[in-house]
């Protein structure tokens, strides 16, 4: 097997993504002739061509397919490797992803608490709904809300949570009081469209899912709307927990339903037990273990 210097197989990585020697050369920062150069010199040495050049277009050829994912994994298992050595396993920086919902209405009342239990932790906060790809960001764990099970990831429960309408005292003023489930199908519902309602409507009945009214996409918003008085909405008893404690939005019936799905503490298996990572996941068990169910 031939010795393939790294810096090789960096320059065809880049290159080969992009399929662009100019970008790939710009990604690397530096000159294409150098991109060129390291390209000429891997293929001599694998003894066969990498990429079909078609004046400014480049396609990879079959060798370049069969290279390109051994590549990215090597490098990716790379970066990772080096990050853990690297870094401060106990404390510095701590980067989490998690949804802006979760952040906005549970996190973010409780966070002085953290801050000031462990001042000796830098914990960087980027609040998203799309999934972390571990292996291309600097994110070291995520809080999601799902089934429990990702590939190539550990994961550990943190809480169950239900499903339950909410509204303003001034709706059910203007509207008078829902004695039923039956009276709230009524009223069109506030919700973003989600799989995380299947629970609900499916104890309730599909067809007053049709029942949703709502340009809005993002759950903040749709709560909003319904502390302004615009209507009922759909909502997970860990986001309104606070409101309608604070009785900034009521429960218009009592019935809640569980939801099939529960939040999880999400991290790559070399992060999952890391000092400072270990210590942050412990401290939202705590917190989760303190929080009333709903009823």
């Amino acid at each position: 097997m031939p010795t393939i210097p790294l810096n090789a197989l960096r320059t065809f990585e880049a290159v080969a993504t992009r399929l662009s020697f100019s970008r790939g050369a710009e990604a690397l920062n530096v000159s294409p002739a150098a991109v060129s150069s390291q390209i000429r010199a891997l293929e001599q040495r694998l003894n066969q061509p990498l990429f079909l050049r078609h004046g400014r277009q480049v396609t990879l050829t079959e060798a370049g397919s069969k290279l390109l994912p051994g590549v990215q994994r090597g490098l990716a298992e790379l970066r990772q490797a080096v990050q853990v050595v690297t870094q401060d396993s106990s404390e510095g920086v701590l980067n989490i992803s998690m949804m802006p919902s979760f952040l906005q209405k549970w996190l973010m009342p409780r966070l002085v608490g953290f801050y000031s239990s462990h001042p000796h932790i830098d914990l960087l906060i980027n609040a998203d709904n799309a999934m972390v790809d571990f292996d291309q960001s600097d994110m070291h764990a995520a809080v999601r809300f799902g089934p429990g099970k990702w590939p190539g990831l550990k994961s550990q429960k943190l809480t169950d949570d239900w499903i339950l309408p909410v509204c303003s005292q001034q709706f059910l003023d203007q509207n008078g009081p829902i004695d039923s489930v039956q009276e709230l199908q009524q009223h069109k519902l506030l919700f973003v469209e989600s799989d995380i309602w299947d629970a609900w409507f499916r104890v309730h009945g599909k067809s007053t899912r049709d029942s949703r009214w709502s340009n809005l996409n993002d759950s903040i918003s749709v709560l909003m709307a319904a502390e302004q008085g615009q209507g009922i909405a759909l909502s997970r008893w860990s986001l309104v927990a606070r409101d309608i404690g604070a009785g900034r939005l009521v429960r218009p019936v009592d019935e809640v339903v569980k939801t099939d799905w529960s939040a999880y503490f999400v991290a790559p298996p070399h992060y999952f037990n890391l000092p400072k990572v270990a210590v942050f996941r412990e401290w939202l068990l705590g917190h989760f273990n303190q929080f009333e169910p709903a009823e």
